[in-house]
């Protein structure tokens, strides 16, 4: 038997590490052409949608492409979700552009470092702490990254140069400067933007129901939900005194894809990227600071809850910390392709998923197609005008800001609004500012639960206090305030008993707590009963051996006990004391 259960283990345990192995079983000729067609619909979208993210982390536009085929690899190998892509997102390249010093060097490092955090989370089973950013601060952080991205897209609408990034310096100088607008850039981009209208407008008549469609018009109908929605992307802008700013700062093909052309095995590969990246990591885990918590984290946190979305919606299980591994070994093995970190992308999870995906080897046809634009069409991108693609990023964003969520909170949690506002204003200022934040006045929320709990009293001739949640450290001179003033500061004073049928733990303060309050109880002849203990509570106490402690299994025997006489106290158990024993 024991040989058996260490079996099942082994095989549990080889499963969860190498996902395939649940799939690849169950693999056919149809799964085979689903994978096609959708890794070819989502490489459709990806490419000029890694321009775009490149813009917004400042860097020039290849880098996008270079960030978003190793994830497609990495990811059919250890990733549990089969509709999830992996690459550059418009939050992810913000945080690039606020660590990374616009500068690609840096970037790489980061996506490097970023990576063996979150591997290292991965390999200890640490995917838990997520569960810890309350949902007002995630959506604050993202609505006004999203404001933040948008506005910042408003320059090259305008066809203004040389405006800060920092947000508030931004909208001073765009404003100060609009009097050197480029009406060619505003006529481009107005156009772009109505013509994203009319495409959201057109998407929201396609029918919903797509499963019985062929397979082209499923794809056809993605991609036009998809630009519907403003999802692909956008190029960098060099300058130029023509009527509309294009692309600048393109090298050709594949030439920058590894940090130098002549890394073509393992070794030499490693010690290039070690060369190049010999001057950041000098001074740069320093000079990165919150980034180093922030960009590991944002990106587990964005990519877990979108693979948790698209798992519920297609009836399977994703595992946090098997993703937490995936997205870590994409962002170190990206780092020596110049990669910048990467996460799971909503809009192309959707396109993925709407395509009919069958499993994760749908991402080696997306990584190829990225491959090929990369060897073939990086020198058409110089003519994409910034203008027009700055209007799709407007548009991208546009959705994330949710507005509804302020009313909502208004109605159910008045209290989440504080954190929401913290991680909302703060990250206008700094994003790790908003983002911590966010987390401490969610934690301050959390733990003054904890230290306050709720308490049912009731005053029957005893007073019976009631916790309605734990009894822990924080809250022990909260009980013993709650049953020292509705006891022993009443008049007459009278015995109390403590109702801990919602209590499943305690540790050594509130056991402390407890053996002060029998003493006092005792002082004034008066009982302190503790009742509806589990188990492991009882135990604990019992073996705290605290002097005079009673417990009684219900409160009805407890009703009893304290108001027989001193001959019908053997109704209620022995105290909690062995001297009592």
């Amino acid at each position: 038997m024991g040989s058996v259960r260490m079996a099942r283990c082994c095989r549990q345990a080889l499963y969860r590490c190498c996902p395939p192995l649940a799939w690849l079983p169950h693999y056919s000729g149809r799964w085979l052409r689903m994978d096609a067609l959708a890794g070819l619909t989502v490489g459709l979208t990806v490419v000029p949608q890694a321009l775009a993210y490149a813009e917004i982390a400042g860097l020039p536009v290849q880098y996008g492409l270079y960030s978003s085929f190793i994830g497609c690899f990495v990811y059919c190998l250890l990733g549990t979700s089969k509709d999830i892509t992996l690459g550059p997102t418009a939050i992810m390249s913000l945080l690039v552009s606020t660590y990374g010093r616009h500068d690609p060097v840096y970037a790489v490092l980061l996506a490097f470092l970023c990576g063996c955090i979150q591997l290292a989370l991965g390999a200890l089973r640490l995917g838990f702490l997520v569960d810890f950013i309350s949902f007002p601060v995630i959506n604050g952080f993202t609505s006004a990254a999203a404001i933040t991205i948008g506005f910042g897209q408003l320059k090259n609408i305008l066809g203004l140069r040389d405006i800060p990034r920092q947000f508030f310096r931004e909208v001073y100088y765009t404003f100060y400067n609009i009097a050197h607008t480029r009406w060619g850039d505003v006529v481009l981009g107005a156009a772009c933007l109505l013509l994203l209208l009319l495409l959201q407008a057109a998407k929201g008549r396609l029918t919903q129901k797509t499963g019985a469609l062929p397979a082209l018009d499923r794809v056809c109908r993605a991609i036009v939900g998809f630009t519907a929605t403003g999802q692909p992307g956008e190029g960098r802008g060099g300058g130029g005194d023509g009527a509309v700013e294009r692309n600048s700062r393109l090298k050709k093909g594949l030439d920058r894809l590894l940090l130098s052309r002549d890394a073509v095995c393992p070794a030499e590969l490693l010690r290039h990227f070690c060369v190049c990246t010999h001057e950041a990591f000098l001074g740069s885990p320093q000079d990165f600071g919150a980034g180093l918590a922030v960009v590991p984290l944002v990106g587990f946190l964005e990519s877990i809850a979108i693979a948790k979305a698209f798992a519920a919606q297609n009836g399977y299980r994703v595992d946090p910390n098997q993703e937490l591994v995936a997205i870590g070994t994409t962002n170190i093995l990206g780092s020596f392709f110049s990669s910048y970190p990467v996460t799971g992308s909503f809009g192309r999870t959707a396109v993925n998923s709407q395509t009919g995906v069958c499993s994760p080897a749908g991402g080696l046809v997306t990584g190829l197609v990225v491959l090929l634009s990369l060897a073939f069409l990086t020198p058409l991108f110089f003519y994409v005008p910034k203008a027009a693609l700055a209007a799709v990023i407007i548009c991208a964003v546009s959705s994330v800001i949710d507005v509804r969520i302020l009313p909502a909170l208004w109605r159910v949690s008045k209290l989440d609004l504080l954190p929401f506002l913290a991680s909302f204003l703060g990250c206008f200022w700094e994003i790790q500012y908003g983002i911590l934040a966010g987390i401490a006045v969610s934690g301050i929320i959390l733990l003054y639960n904890i230290a306050r709990p709720e308490a049912k009293v009731t005053d029957g001739g005893y007073v019976v206090v009631q916790l309605q949640s734990g009894f822990s450290f924080p809250a022990a001179e909260y009980v013993r305030d709650q049953l020292g003033s509705r006891a022993l500061e009443a008049s007459p004073p009278r015995s109390a008993v403590l109702d801990c049928v919602h209590i499943s733990t305690i540790d050594y303060t509130s056991v402390i707590c407890l053996r002060e309050l029998s003493a006092t109880f005792q002082r004034h002849n008066l009982a302190l009963i503790l009742t509806n203990l589990k188990p492991k509570i009882l135990s604990i106490l019992t073996a705290a051996e605290i002097e005079g402690l009673r417990y009684c299994s219900t409160m009805e025997t407890a009703g009893q006990y304290l108001r027989a006489t001193e001959s019908d106290q053997d109704e209620c158990e022995k105290p909690l004391s062995w001297s009592w024993s």
